[in-house]
């Protein structure tokens, strides 16, 4: 990860707003894209110069306010603002995923994923790894071959683009979490491997990557097209694994009585019945 994080991305933020999106008037030609950095400084109420300092590095010490101000100049959203802090220190240390055991999953937390038949579950690391899954979330990524990860999943393999039917959507979304989970544990080597991989053979990837959208996982419907079943639009939410900072569980639910639901119900039949052959 680069040295200057809180500098990138307060430069790539600032690039993505225009005059108009935050109330001022745009004169002129401009010579770079979005807001030039007085611009910023005014809407936060400091001093250009040492504003400029924070973006190139010369700076890294900001105080907790003065990173409230540059968030509302930016417009930053809770993430994207909470990520602002973790960059420049000024939010508690986050708790490390113990590394003794990287890739273990509790088996009451296993217990827990198979006890959810009709709805596919799984459990990801920082990096989007799967390091859990029950039968129906493995009938569902099943187009994938490895299912192992969910960004790898997206960028690389041909599957993906087929299979997310709103690709742009997820695209954005997977970037974003991993932007996120780099500002809280900037070391983490998996996090930094999956990271360099998808720079290495994506330029979708990279493209968005430089962006510094940031964007934790919640709640959010997604668009997916199987093979086997058609169309289906599910409602997923993330739970936080305690005991295991940095491991959420994931859940996907259709709205009941919907063509979504039967088709989820169908495909863990015919994966059931597979299984079976």
């Amino acid at each position: 990860m680069p040295d200057n994080q809180l500098g990138e991305f307060l430069r790539a933020r600032r690039a993505g707003l225009r005059p108009r999106d935050v109330g001022m008037p745009d004169h002129g030609v401009r010579r770079v894209a979005g807001l030039r950095r007085e611009e910023v400084a005014v809407l936060a109420g400091v001093n250009a110069d040492y504003y400029a300092r924070l973006e190139q590095g010369r700076e890294r010490h900001p105080s907790a306010q003065l990173l409230d101000a540059l968030a509302r100049a930016l417009r930053l959203d809770p993430d994207a603002c909470a990520h602002l802090h973790q960059l420049a220190g000024t939010a508690p240390p986050v708790p490390l995923t113990p590394t003794a055991v990287p890739d273990r999953v509790a088996p009451a937390l296993r217990q827990l994923l198979d006890g959810l038949p009709g709805a596919p579950a799984f459990v990801v690391n920082r990096a989007l790894d799967i390091l859990a899954a029950n039968a129906l979330a493995r009938a569902l990524y099943s187009p994938f071959a490895p299912a192992d990860n969910l960004a790898r999943m997206v960028f690389l393999d041909p599957a993906g683009r087929s299979f997310h039917t709103r690709w742009d959507h997820t695209a954005h979304a997977v970037v974003a979490h991993l932007r996120q989970a780099a500002g809280l544990e900037p070391d983490h080597p998996r996090l930094r491997g999956i990271v360099r991989e998808l720079s290495e053979h994506s330029v979708e990837f990279t493209r968005l990557w430089n962006t510094h959208a940031v964007r934790g996982k919640t709640m959010d419907a997604k668009d997916f097209r199987h093979p086997a079943v058609g169309p289906l639009t599910l409602t997923y939410q993330a739970f936080d694994v305690r005991g295991a900072p940095g491991r959420q569980l994931i859940v996907y639910q259709a709205d009941p009585a919907t063509p979504s639901a039967e088709a989820l119900t169908l495909l863990g039949t015919l994966h059931a019945t597979a299984q079976w052959c």
